[in-house]
């Protein structure tokens, strides 16, 4: 009965979906108020649809219905309850409905707080979501049903991945997700701006707190993805430069880009056309990278052969939402006039770099993560393309990325003079320059000049704060009044911008690791990073599906014990498949680090890592996290922009 329901409300949900994309857009067009009022009811009925059919999938899940052939595929009655639940999204079809259930939740935001918008342009916005939403849906319906019903039903499921039964991926793709889907409102403000021919600052005021809301979502995403990546498979790094990591990272580079572009037009009414576009393409980067891993092709080239309608039916959407507002956008963009006027020493003109080389990035990695799959599929050959090409391509463009976001706090809107911002953060570039040479004395050179822009990084967000507030120009007690009447939007900006010179430094300091396989018998030790590490005994140990080989390792320093760590290798009897489990101790400085291998001549394989900073890496994400927050709570953001001004009537 349960599944039926979740069937029907899916079915319901793609209803309500053709309903939103035909009915406000039409009412706009024609200015019929009934129909444009209509549209908010319309996002909650797909909301509230959709996810009731989510809830009937995730309680088949949990009570183990195993007539449902999702649940059989990807679940076990030996599974832990919050395993059950989340490997709900943990697989296509789960995923796809996840998906779609994210962007009507999109679409019941907008109408729940967009009382501030003008009718037309809510009615345009919640419509372009729905049309963005209405094929997804039905793709779930019809291509990736989720409630497909299995008789005879097994005894037992096939259990989830046990890569995936963990507390960090557990919360990683709805967070991920979030981000990815958050760009769709942005994507919805540019398109509806299309169709009325008309920006202004009040659409920059309104576009931006739901571009910064999805950016803190995949900012988030992202870092815990990685952080997953790093103590989870075992191989101590934490960021590979595949083709999955990619597709996160480049709509979050062109979304970057985005956030600042609106502020542009916000404060100038300039950046008009670049910013529509910008707003088209971080969407579109989102739903390729979604639907290309979801569909394998950035695994496989080849993966559509294995089931061509799903292939097709993916390939005809991203058609249709890409290209056609692509096409929107080259036959409505001339009419949106930029009308601000800035020099190029400003503070503009610093946003407007900050565009181009984040764009320039965003670039470099899209041509590096497609190439070898175009290469394979046009030319037959096998290409890889890996960490040394990004390094080498991505470092030049963002060490004056690095330069300039210290500057352009400093700068004034519309014409600034560069000396005098520089002069103000002549401490913060000494005190970067020792910190690059000391790095030099241990590192190379990448690795220092990276540390000596984190270092400009903090300090220079730093010195904007102390600027802010006149600290030690005017009394103290003053200083703190201005302290706490900074706009959180300017908070914010400070924030995020530190907490990326933070996540910079620790990916710095990861050259200066230590990192050793090493064969111990109990009771032997191994020397590393100036600790000593013994392995004390190897162990079995039982999980609540799983078999476990645990490892203790006693690490001390000059006599005295640091830490004792259990690293573990986990064997599932379902699936067959063996994972290792590393432990880490931390200290915030540095990550003691061990992972348990193959056990052989009545020893064990340890990979152990000395890792300095590390800790730094996703610290410095949740700071950038929290900045984007702080700035979302800023006054100027809730409330909305001021009504808009009356249109000049052409002469």
């Amino acid at each position: 009965m349960i599944p039926e329901l979740g069937h029907f409300t899916l079915a319901l949900g793609v209803a309500f979906g053709f309903a939103q994309a035909f009915l406000p857009l039409w009412g706009a067009a024609r200015g019929d108020a009934r129909l444009m009022q209509a549209a908010p009811a319309l996002a909650l009925g797909q909301f509230l649809a959709l996810g009731t059919s989510f809830f009937c999938l995730a309680w088949s899940s949990a009570v183990s219905d195993f007539s449902v052939l999702n649940v059989a595929e990807n679940s076990n009655s030996l599974e832990p309850l919050i395993y059950k639940i989340t490997g709900s999204w943990g697989n296509h079809e789960g995923s796809i409905l996840f998906w779609c259930l994210i962007l009507s939740l999109c679409g019941a935001a907008v109408a729940a707080f967009g009382g501030n918008l003008p009718s037309s342009l809510r009615a345009r916005v919640i419509g372009v979501l729905g049309a963005a939403g209405v094929g997804f849906a039905l793709f779930a319906l019809l291509e990736s049903d989720p409630f497909l019903r299995l008789w005879p039903p097994p005894v037992d499921g096939r259990d989830l991945n046990p890569l995936l039964q963990d507390p960090g991926l557990a919360m990683h793709p709805p967070i991920l997700y979030t981000g990815y889907v958050g760009f769709a409102v942005p994507f919805a403000f540019a398109v509806a701006a299309l169709l009325e021919g008309r920006i202004d600052a009040a659409w920059g005021r309104w576009v931006r707190p739901w571009t910064l809301a999805a950016w803190c979502f995949l900012t988030g995403g992202i870092a815990l993805g990685s952080w997953w990546a790093y103590y989870e498979l075992g191989w101590g790094g934490f960021w590979f430069w595949d083709p999955v990591e990619n597709a996160s990272l480049l709509p979050w580079l062109t979304g970057t880009a985005l956030l600042h572009s609106a502020l542009v037009v916000e404060k100038r009414e300039a950046l008009k056309v670049w910013t529509v576009l910008l707003a088209i393409c971080t969407f579109s980067l989102s739903l390729s990278g979604t639907f290309l891993v979801r569909s394998g092709i950035l695994n496989s080239v080849h993966a559509f052969a294995n089931d061509p309608a799903r292939g097709v039916f993916i390939l005809v959407l991203l058609g249709l939402v890409v290209g056609g507002s692509l096409l929107l956008f080259g036959l409505r963009a001339p009419v949106l006039a930029a009308s601000g006027i800035f020099a190029p020493v400003s503070r503009e003109g610093a946003l407007v770099l900050n565009n181009i080389l984040l764009c320039s990035i965003a670039a470099v990695v899209l041509t590096g993560t497609t190439y070898p799959l175009f290469a394979d599929l046009l030319l037959g050959e096998k290409l890889s393309v890996g960490a040394p090409f990004f390094n080498a391509t991505v470092f030049p463009l963002a060490m004056p990325l690095f330069a300039a976001m210290a500057v352009g706090p400093m700068l004034s809107w519309k014409r600034a003079d560069l000396g005098a911002a520089l002069m103000k953060l002549w401490w913060a570039a000494l005190v970067a320059a020792v910190a690059g040479v000391v790095m030099a004395t241990r590192a190379a050179l990448l690795p220092a000049l990276a540390f000596a822009a984190a270092a400009w990084l903090i300090l220079g967000a730093l010195a904007d704060l102390i600027e802010r507030v006149r600290l030690f120009r005017i009394p103290l007690g003053a200083s703190a009044r201005r302290l706490m009447g900074l706009s959180r939007g300017s908070l914010g900006t400070t924030i995020a911008h530190a907490g990326l010179g933070v996540t910079i430094a620790g990916i710095a300091a990861m050259s200066l690791a230590h990192a050793a396989i090493v064969l111990l018998h109990p009771g032997e030790t191994a020397k590393l990073g100036g600790y000593d590490w013994q392995l004390v005994n190897v162990h079995d140990a039982d999980g609540p599906n799983y078999a476990a080989r645990v490892a203790t390792i006693r690490i001390s320093r000059d006599g005295r014990l640091v830490t004792v760590l259990a690293p573990e290798r986990r064997s599932f009897p379902v699936q067959q498949i063996t994972t290792t489990e590393a432990k880490i101790s931390t200290n915030g400085l540095r990550d003691l680090y061990a992972v348990l291998g193959e056990e052989r001549d009545g020893g064990a394989v340890l990979r152990l890592h000395v890792n300095p900073l590390a800790p730094w890496i996703w610290f410095g994400a949740l700071i950038m996290a929290v900045g984007g927050m702080v700035s979302l709570a800023d006054r100027r953001l809730r409330v909305g922009a001021p009504a808009r001004r009356a249109a000049v009537a052409a002469a």
